[in-house]
Formats: structure tokens, sequence, C-alpha cells
């Protein structure tokens, strides 16, 4: 017998808050705001570590941009230390303040290419951190989300987000969107330090660190290759689609388990034609 759907794990882009937000207003105002921070910030210990980790993927990086950034960073100064040495920069400081302002252009592309490199996420998340701080970011969200989050916490459910955005700029999102704060509805946070969207392993690794069965959770994401992937790990899924012409409820189960080797996925436009768990009491 199949077990009950206790948990629901959430991708963010596409699945609870618009792609537009992401693509339109907070990657933009990273790009923009990276090179201020890294001249207020890149002495900072916590930022010298991310300044190091980007160096050391820069360098590893094959893509001919990439390497074309990195001849013009050594121009105007940036000192490398063999790949393998264990270290970044000479002088054995590790990575400067100087560092931390030769890196923006290639942060920049990277923003503007989409690549999913850890270093730079959690450089964003401690961009947004201030742009939040100081209301120039409220984080968006689709209308239905906050309700439907909400009603799935009375009922029980254990709810959990999966996204490639770091744990800190998934937390800074529900804790300041146009709802309030609803980091309380969340129990558990995961990012790319779980493990690409694209591995099954990763799904493995969070229904793990969940103590779940993955039977029991429900992962919801805009990705047909994500949802694959959580399919082979053994969870149900469902797509989201907000441009798709769906209705009436959808109710994940044994009977329709979401994607696998031969099926397609369940799809919903909104998270509320989701039908999951009891009805909440009214007292």
């Amino acid at each position: 017998m199949t077990p009950a759907i206790s948990h629901v794990l959430l991708d963010i882009e596409g699945t609870t808050c618009p792609v537009s937000f992401v693509s339109g207003t907070l990657f933009p105002y990273a790009a923009r705001e990276l090179g201020p921070f890294l001249a207020r910030h890149g002495d900072d210990a916590e930022v010298r570590v991310l300044v190091e980790a980007v160096l050391q993927g820069w360098q590893q990086d094959g893509d001919p941009q990439a390497q074309q950034l990195l001849a013009a960073a050594r121009d105007l100064g940036l000192v490398l230390a063999a790949p393998d040495s264990g270290a970044v920069a000479t002088g054995g400081s590790g990575a400067s303040g100087r560092d931390a302002a030769l890196i923006v252009p290639y942060l920049q592309w990277l923003i503007a290419v989409d690549r999913k490199f850890t270093p730079l996420k959690e450089l964003q998340g401690l961009v947004w951190r201030e742009g939040y701080g100081r209301g120039e970011l409220v984080g968006t969200l689709f209308e239905e989300v906050p309700d439907t989050l909400r009603l799935w916490h009375r009922q029980g459910l254990v709810l959990a987000v999966y996204s490639s955005g770091s744990i800190a700029a998934q937390q800074l999102l529900y804790g300041h969107s146009q709802a309030g704060d609803l980091r309380p509805l969340f129990s558990h946070w995961f990012d790319t330090h779980s493990g690409g969207k694209h591995e099954v392993g990763s799904y493995q690794r969070i229904c793990e660190a969940m103590g779940v069965d993955p039977r029991q959770v429900l992962f919801l994401s805009d990705s047909e290759a994500e949802l694959q992937a959580a399919a082979a790990a053994g969870l149900p899924v469902v797509l989201s689609d907000r441009d798709a012409k769906t209705s009436g409820p959808v109710m994940p189960g044994p009977n329709n388990p979401g994607a696998g080797p031969t099926t397609s996925p369940s799809c919903i436009s909104t998270l509320s034609q989701l039908s999951l768990g009891p009805s909440p009491s009214s007292s």
C-alpha cells in the first residue's frame, strides 16, 4: 500500500514565484549591486571565502567567454596561484578586497547566462539581504500561494523548499513576501549543497535529511527534468505550468503518481488545485 503524502517539497521559480520576478527583478538587482556590495564587504571573512570559491571555479571554467573575462582580469592585476596549489591569490592571505572587485564581470556574466553556481548564489543572497532590509525588494509570490501554504500547514503537512537559490535567498523571499513573513510555515530548506536539481541522488539525500519515505514527499516544480529526477528517486511529482488550461482538483497518490519512466507528470496551473490532506477543523 502506498503511504499517504505527508511532506510537500516546493521549487520556487515558476512554482510559487513568477519567473519574471526572479529574472526581471532579483537577477538585475544582484548584477547591479554586486560591485558596490563587494566594494563595501570584500574584506569581510564570509565574503572572502566566497570570492576564493569563485576564483577557483573561474580557473576551472572552460567556457571561452569565461576564459576571456579571466584574461582581462589578469590584465587588470589579478594574480592566481596554480589551480592545484591549494591557494587562490598569491601573497598567502587568500582572496582580497581587490580580488573581489575584479570578479564582478565574471559574476555578472554568470547571472546573464543563468549559471547554477553555488558561490554566486550565496553572494546573491547576501546582496538581496541588504536589498530586502532597505525595502528595495519585496518577495513576489503567485496570488494563491500564501493562502494555500497556510492551508497545507494547518492540515499538518510538512512543507519544505528546494531551489537552486541559496537557503538564505529562499528565506529572504518568503520572509519579505507581499503576504508577510511566511517562513514559519516551512520546516526544511534545501539548496544545491544537497546536489543539483537534475540529479536523482539530490532527492534521496533530501528525503534522508527529512527522515521520510520518498513516497510520502510530493515534489512540485515547473521543470520536467527536475520532476524526472525526483520521480526516479521515488517521489510523487506534479508539474507546475502556470499557462496550462487545467481545472478541477488534482489528487496525487497511487492512482495518479506523477512522472515516471513511462508516464507524464500530473499538471496544475495553481497550487490551490492540489487536493492534499483532510480539510482543516473549523474549531
